[in-house]
């Protein structure tokens, strides 16, 4: 009985890194298709790529002006019949999905750093700190926040100065950023 369960432990294991190695592979072919279809935009950029186990394609683009939703359908049309000519899935069984990252995704890429200086952030450091304030600044290697401290939540003084900090915070201590919605 243990022997059968090791052996089944094992076809698990080997199925496994049999999907990550062809789902490394298909990445990297979608991945490589996306930025020749930009090459005469460059104005927009893919920002990620993901495949489920259900064959489920999910691309994200965004454009250093933001990207419409009728150049995700465009962009949707051209890659799914590229995918479909280059039969990256057996029996062409999969779904796409073209869109960009959405508010609620983190950044990942220098230029959508770059496009969102001015706005509020938050920023989870790698040791789980929190700091918010607005994104002042991009330098190769971080950036740069600037937190006003000393207002509740009305806006009015909480009994001390209004004081602005600027945080030089490095990209490598950066666990994840992501916009703050302001109403």
């Amino acid at each position: 009985m243990q022997r059968v369960k090791k052996q089944q432990k094992g076809n698990e294991i080997r199925s496994l890194l049999y999907f990550v190695m062809v789902n490394e592979t298909q990445l990297k072919i979608i991945e490589s298709m996306v930025k020749d279809m930009f090459a005469e935009e460059p104005e927009y950029f893919l920002v990620d790529v993901r495949i489920k186990p259900t064959n489920n394609v999910k691309v994200f683009l965004d454009g250093d002006k933001g990207i419409s939703i009728e150049k995700c359908v465009q962009c949707n049309r051209a890659l799914y019949k590229k995918i479909e000519e280059n039969h990256l899935f057996p029996a062409d069984d999969f779904s796409l999905e073209v869109s960009s990252p959405g508010l609620d995704q983190p950044l990942k890429l220098f230029r959508q750093y770059k496009k969102n200086i001015g706005r509020p952030i938050e920023v989870v450091l790698l040791d789980g700190t929190k700091k918010e304030g607005k994104l002042m600044e991009l330098t190769e290697d971080g950036i740069v926040l600037e937190e006003t401290k000393g207002k509740n939540l009305l806006g009015r003084p909480a009994g001390k100065k209004r004081e602005v900090v600027n945080h030089a915070i490095l990209f490598n201590n950066i666990k994840t950023t992501t916009i703050q919605i302001v109403f």
